[in-house]
C-alpha cells in the first residue's frame, strides 16, 4: 500500500481545497444572484445560476473523494478509487448542462432590449474573475500533486467559471461604453461573449467527461507511463522477457499487472523473491501505484 503518512498528508491537502472551492463557490452564488437582481444584470444572473451548479459540482466532488479514500474491503478489494472518478463524471454532466443554460440565455438577451450596464455589476464580475483564477491555480496544483480526480475536475470547473467571469466583465465593459458613448450595438457584446464562453465551457465538460469514460472502462495508461515500468522490470537480471505488461487508473492510485518470464528452475521461494521485489521497486519509484501484481512464467533457453 502506499505510504500511510504521505496518502494521509495529500487526502487532508486535498480536503481542505475542495472545502475552500464549496464555500467560495456559495459566496459567488449569493454574491452574482443578488447583485444580478439588483442592479438587472442578466449575464451576471446567469453567471450567479452557473455557479449554483458549481455548488453541486463541489459538493459531489468532496462527497466522492472521502468515499475514495476509504480503504479496501471485503466488497471492494481494489479500495473506492472510482468514487473519485464517478464524482468527475457528475461534474463534467453539470458544466455540460451551464454551457447550454448560458448558450441559451445568451442568444434569448439577442432579442430582447439590453439592460442598461451598472458599474457595481462591473466590479462584481471582475472580483469573481480574480477569485476563480485564484482558485483554479490553488485547485489544480493540488490535484495534480496529489493525483486527484475529483479535485483536478474542479478546478477545471473554476477555469469554466474564470471564461464565465471573463465574458460578463467584458459584456458589461462594453455596455458601460455603449451606455457612455451612445453606441447601441455595444450592448450585445455581452451576448455575443456568453455564447463563446458556452462552447469553451462545453469542451471542458466533454475533455472530463471523456477522461472519466476512458478510466471507468479500465483504460490502460500512456504508452511512455508503461515504458517506464518495463525498464523497472528489464533492470532484473532473473526477467529473460516480458509476456503482458498493463496498468489503469483507479481513481488517485494506478493498479499495474505484469507477466514475466524467469528460469523454469528457479524455486517457489526464488520466483516469490523476485515478485516481491519487482513489486517493491515499482511502488517506490512511482508513489502513484497502489499494487502491482506479478505472474511468473516459466522460462527456459532452448526458447530462445
Amino acid at each position: 500500500m502506499l505510504n500511510t503518512e504521505h496518502n494521509h498528508g495529500h487526502s487532508v491537502a486535498s480536503l481542505v481545497a475542495i472545502w475552500i472551492s464549496l464555500m467560495s463557490n456559495i459566496v459567488l452564488t449569493i454574491l452574482k444572484i443578488i447583485v444580478g437582481i439588483l442592479f438587472n444584470s442578466p449575464v451576471l444572473l446567469a453567471d450567479g445560476f452557473h455557479n449554483a451548479g458549481d455548488v453541486a459540482a463541489s459538493a459531489a466532488a468532496l462527497t466522492s473523494m472521502r468515499i475514495s479514500k476509504r480503504p479496501a474491503d471485503e466488497d471492494h478489494p481494489y479500495g473506492h478509487g472510482k468514487a473519485e472518478v464517478i464524482g468527475s463524471g457528475i461534474v463534467a454532466i453539470i458544466l455540460g448542462i451551464a454551457a447550454l443554460y448560458i448558450a441559451y440565455e445568451s442568444i434569448m438577451t439577442f432579442f430582447e432590449e439590453p439592460a442598461k450596464a451598472s458599474v457595481i455589476a462591473l466590479i462584481t464580475a471582475i472580483v469573481s474573475l480574480v477569485w476563480k483564477q485564484v482558485l483554479y491555480i490553488y485547485t489544480m496544483r493540488v490535484g495534480k500533486k496529489t493525483n486527484s480526480k475529483g479535485l483536478i475536475a474542479t478546478a477545471y470547473d473554476h477555469l469554466a467559471d474564470v471564461y464565465a467571469s471573463l465574458a460578463a466583465v467584458v459584456g458589461i465593459g462594453l455596455a458601460l461604453i455603449g451606455d457612455l458613448y451612445h453606441i447601441g450595438f455595444l450592448s450585445y457584446g455581452d451576448p455575443f461573449a456568453g455564447v463563446v464562453v458556452s462552447v469553451l465551457v462545453l469542451r471542458l465538460a466533454y475533455e472530463i467527461g471523456k477522461e472519466s469514460i476512458d478510466i471507468l472502462m479500465e483504460k490502460n495508461v500512456s504508452h511512455e507511463r508503461l515504458e517506464e515500468f518495463a525498464k523497472l522490470i528489464r533492470s532484473f537480471p532473473e526477467v529473460k522477457r516480458i509476456d503482458r505488461l498493463r496498468a489503469r487508473e483507479h481513481g488517485h492510485y494506478i493498479l499495474v499487472d505484469v507477466r514475466v518470464g524467469v528460469s523454469g528452475e528457479l524455486t517457489i521461494q526464488e520466483g516469490h523473491d523476485i515478485s516481491s521485489a519487482i513489486r517493491n521497486l515499482i511502488v517506490k519509484e512511482h508513489d502513484d501505484v497502489d499494487e502491482v501484481l506479478v505472474h511468473l512464467n516459466p522460462w527456459y533457453p532452448d526458447e530462445n
